[in-house]
């Protein structure tokens, strides 16, 4: 069966989105060869995707200009997608790192370069800076009048912190943030169930998650151990098998299991399950998807097929499995 993403309005924006991305992280410059990589992209590309997201911080750079190097050579039409990138860690010196105004326009011309392309469609603040919130508004206004960049958003930002920045860029007539990109998936959901609808109703903005099988945690693979092959035996991923292997890790996974239960009778994969399952929360607008095999994407990608398939009886029946379904709590965000 073929399926298609869907397409949706970036928050509030007018940047429309498919519901699904590729992100590099780990593959691209990484994990994978410069063939593989190409692989995916075309195989993302020509499945509907349109969302492609890197950083600088990615394999020191490289993720970047392997995904600048595919897309010149596969000579889309520049209109035809959407490409972001993330600011914080671009270097080994105290000034390539960060988010001053300094590290925000060279940091970006770095990407641009790597990347090989006039401009990105959103920057992404990789982390906070505490130190610099108003330079941060100020900074990222200016790339956006520069045209080096279409919009800007934050990942991992505290809704405080969004809100400051918001607050900012409202009071001194600057370009406010457009998206939060965050981690969601079936074991991390506070977040993004109670805190982003509320950011999306006071100021409009959208949601970008990563991370839908948990590095890999909700494919199922780790249910005896860590596989030499995976994700959490690469160098650099410890904490990722500590993680697997705690005991709140055994406890995950035996939830996996009554879950990979569910999966079966709907007749798809406990990854597909999980990746519909994030896909079935309107408040996210882009799940950003990774993949070391064209295999593995193509399965990713035929999640959209069971989204039908998540009633509410079935949504209710994994958060009793689950056990984690966040509640509202009142928000300090009514002082803004």
């Amino acid at each position: 069966m073929s399926v298609r993403p869907q397409y949706r309005n970036l928050g509030k924006s007018g940047l429309r989105v498919s519901n699904i991305g590729l992100g590099t992280w780990v593959t691209f410059g990484g994990q994978v060869s410069d063939e593989v990589a190409e692989e995916l992209l075309t195989l993302a590309y020509e499945s509907g995707i349109n969302f492609f997201d890197t950083a600088e911080v990615y394999a020191a750079g490289k993720a970047e200009i392997v995904l600048g190097k595919i897309l010149k050579k596969k000579n889309w039409r520049r209109s035809s997608y959407v490409v972001s990138t993330k600011i914080f860690w671009g270097g080994k010196a105290e000034t390539e790192r960060g988010l001053s105004r300094k590290h925000i326009i060279e940091g970006l011309k770095g990407s641009l370069e790597r990347l090989q392309l006039d401009y990105v469609d959103i920057i992404f603040a990789n982390k906070s800076d505490n130190h610099t919130p108003m330079e941060v508004v100020r900074a990222f206004t200016h790339v956006i009048n520069m045209g080096w960049a279409m919009y800007w958003g934050t990942s991992r930002w505290t809704p405080m912190e969004i809100m400051e920045a918001y607050s900012v860029a409202r009071q001194f007539n600057l370009i406010p943030p457009s998206a939060e990109q965050a981690e969601y998936h079936l074991f991390q959901r506070e977040k993004v169930e109670i805190q982003m609808p509320e950011l999306y109703n006071k100021i409009g903005l959208g949601t970008v998650t990563w991370s839908p099988l948990a590095c890999g945690i909700l494919t199922g693979k780790y249910d005896d151990g860590v596989p030499i092959y995976s994700r959490a035996a690469l160098k650099g991923y410890t904490w990722l098998k500590d993680k697997i292997l705690s005991e709140e890790g055994r406890r995950q996974q035996a939830k996996l299991r009554d879950v990979a239960v569910i999966a079966q009778r709907l007749g798809c994969s406990l990854a597909q399950l999980s990746i519909a399952w994030c896909l079935k929360n309107e408040h996210v607008h882009n799940v950003l998807l990774g993949a070391s095999t064209v295999e593995q994407l193509y399965e990713d990608i035929q999640a959209l097929q069971y989204l039908p398939k998540l009633t509410g009886t079935v949504m209710a029946e994994m958060d009793r499995i689950l056990g984690n379904r966040p509640v509202a709590k009142r928000e300090l965000l009514n002082r803004f």
